[in-house]
């Protein structure tokens, strides 16, 4: 889900009618838990080791490893056959190819779908705010049409790649909430300058992102574990295709705000640990988490399976201790812009 963005007046979004000492933040009184960020110096990443190495270990044949798996209208898109048009890799089917758009996920996961549950649950949040806050318009983008056609009549979903110039009107939203967008984005600075054109004076921008890199407290990781590559297999990636994975602890969220114009940007870090519903959200399609980014490494299908069941049953066995962070950044559009 790429953004959801608001229009009409809410409680949690910022009014173009108050002065801007007045404007509220849509994270006031937040429920959420913020964590200690990390220190400024990041470690370097291990080396990615060669897909050789998955295939020399144990897999443990057990059953657990059996399943390797100009007007506003303008802005519109159509449902039309050539937006169906998936792109696939290794039998997998990835968002169409148009534009600049990379995601790194498959569309449509298997066996159990898990990225598609991923994206019910962006859209459930959108029917979710679109419920609360009835007198308002709520417009979720995505590049692939997958969403629900059972929403409130107060939302819409529209097809619209974000990477380009955006088809909507200046001044259209007072409040646009980005997510999950790691990965995908080659110009941070440029992209959010599109949200910024198309928020009204006054308006908020809140991205929400994760990271990549993984931490363990009790050293539970050991360096040529699958789990270990998953840092380096994603960070690596990301900038051999143009567009960073480590958006969240190098502070691209709000350097990126800052150079697009928001004020007043503030920060929420939140350490998450790898349990039932991210751990099942991973575990459930393993192969179609990693595909993109092993492929880009030159990995073959059959390689990139073999790594997938090494990386499933460490995460099953819950022997490893895993969490990553979570960052949450926003800011205002000066009242006088």
């Amino acid at each position: 889900m790429s953004e959801l963005e608001q229009k009409g007046k809410s409680p949690e979004a910022a009014s173009t009618e108050a002065p801007a000492s007045e404007t509220k933040s849509p994270r006031k009184n937040s429920p959420d838990v913020m964590a200690t960020p990390p220190t400024t110096v990041l470690p370097e990443i291990d080396p990615i080791l060669p897909p050789e190495h998955w295939a020399t270990l144990d897999n443990g044949n057990s059953d657990d490893d059996s399943a390797l798996g100009d007007s506003y209208s303008d802005s519109t898109a159509s449902i039309t056959s050539s937006i169906l048009n998936y792109r696939t890799l290794y039998g997998r089917t990835f968002h169409s190819d148009i534009g600049n758009a990379q995601y790194c996920v498959d569309t449509i996961c298997s066996p159990w779908f898990s990225m598609e549950s991923c994206f019910w649950l962006l859209s459930r949040i959108l029917r979710d705010f679109a419920d609360k806050f009835p007198n308002c318009e709520v417009i979720g983008t995505d590049i692939s049409p997958i969403q629900s056609t059972w929403v409130p009549p107060n939302l819409k979903f529209e097809i619209e790649d974000c990477t380009q110039a955006w088809t909507f009107p200046p001044n259209s939203f007072d409040f646009i909430h980005i997510r999950y967008l790691v990965g995908s984005i080659p110009d941070w600075t440029a992209f959010f300058k599109e949200a910024y054109s198309a928020l009204e004076p006054g308006g908020y921008l809140e991205s929400y992102e994760t990271s990549a890199r993984l931490y363990s407290d009790d050293d539970t990781i050991p360096p040529t574990s699958a789990m270990a590559q998953w840092t380096p297999l994603f960070i690596d990636g990301g900038r051999k295709i143009g567009r960073s994975f480590d958006v969240v602890e190098t502070n691209t969220q709000n350097t990126a705000m800052k150079e697009a114009g928001f004020v007043d940007i503030q920060e929420k870090w939140i350490k998450k640990e790898i349990g039932t519903v991210a751990g099942w959200a991973v575990e459930s399609d393993m192969e179609g988490f990693v595909m993109f980014v092993s492929s880009v490494q030159g990995w073959t299908k059959e390689e990139v399976q073999v790594y997938a069941a090494h990386l499933r049953r460490e995460l099953r066995s819950k022997k490893q201790h895993v969490w990553y962070w979570q960052k949450i950044v926003w800011g205002r559009k000066p009242e006088a812009s």
